[in-house]
């Protein structure tokens, strides 16, 4: 029995450990210029698929509605 509350003890220590460490790493991670860059190409990304849509919207209107003449 005595063995069993020392293995949980170590194991519940090593978790609590496993923790502290992730926590610590994840707080003094800086976002790098990879990450910065995937930000900037996804908001262009954006932007494109936008204005093809807002193209492809007007498109169809006007072949909905044609000019009158």
């Amino acid at each position: 029995m005595r063995t069993m509350v020392v293995s949980l003890a170590m194991m519940l220590a090593l978790a609590l450990a496993l923790v502290v460490f992730v926590a610590r790493r994840d707080r003094t991670r800086r976002p790098s210029d990879e990450d910065s860059a995937a930000v900037h190409q996804a908001r262009a990304d954006q932007h494109r698929h936008d204005a093809q849509r807002q193209v492809a919207s007007g498109l169809a209107e006007r072949h909905r509605n044609p000019p009158s003449t």
